[in-house]
């Protein structure tokens, strides 16, 4: 007896003969993407410690090459994960009305959060680095703690809305995007190690949304 599962059905399409090339490639930028927003969630954790978050800040923008740091090892690959990742929720198939099985239904999750994502991304990085949004709301490196601060206090749809959602589906998305990468590099093939590998990605959900959380409370406690 077959227990069916969502699938893709169409995607092989893309890329023609490519097409492995082009899933393993999503996979590893998918890697590359989640350990930046690891240590980006940690480093913003140290907003606990008051002044110790611009210690990090400053370790940050005095790196050599940053800009090309920031394209090579960030924005490229997010945006090609984003890309092939659009297309992959366009042609996909879930069949979680059918099927209710648990893995169906991280498969819709890990869509829906992936939408979420792109978005609060979009804002995340127009509003804070580029400054889209105006002044108010852009980031200034050099008074790290109580840009963040204002940023919280100031404009409560952020602090409320926007970045506990943005964090939730952004420490899902990460979580369950490495449990399902191990199995599509053949690491996890067993069911007992697709458990193991699971509970591990649990706790890294948990580590990871509590330190945005605990950020976004720190910011939202500061005095500036």
């Amino acid at each position: 007896m077959s227990i069916a599962t969502a699938t893709d059905l169409t995607v092989p399409t893309l890329g023609g003969r490519y097409h492995f090339l082009l899933r393993r490639l999503h996979s590893v930028t998918g890697i590359v993407f989640g350990g930046y927003l690891i240590v980006h969630l940690l480093v913003n954790a140290t907003i606990t410690q008051g002044s110790g978050y611009q210690v990090q800040v400053n370790k940050i923008h005095d790196l050599p090459f940053l800009p090309g740091l920031e394209w090579g090892l960030i924005y490229l690959p997010i945006i090609y994960h984003t890309i092939y990742g659009i297309w992959i929720s366009l042609t996909g198939q879930p069949n979680v009305v059918n099927y209710r099985y648990g893995k169906n239904w991280m498969y819709l999750l890990q869509r829906i959060s992936a939408a979420i994502l792109f978005f609060f991304i979009l804002f995340h990085v127009l509003a804070l680095k580029y400054k889209w949004f105006g002044p108010n709301l852009s980031f200034d490196a050099h008074d790290a703690l109580q840009t963040v601060a204002r940023h919280m206090q100031e404009y409560k749809f952020v602090a409320y809305g926007v970045y506990p959602i943005g964090i939730l589906a952004s420490c899902f998305h990460l979580a369950n995007g490495f449990w399902a990468g191990a199995i599509t590099w053949g690491l996890t093939v067993s069911t007992g190690a697709q458990r193991r590998w699971g509970v591990v990605c649990l706790i890294l959900f948990i580590v990871t949304f509590g330190a945005g959380i605990a950020a976004l409370m720190a910011a939202m406690a500061q005095r500036f």
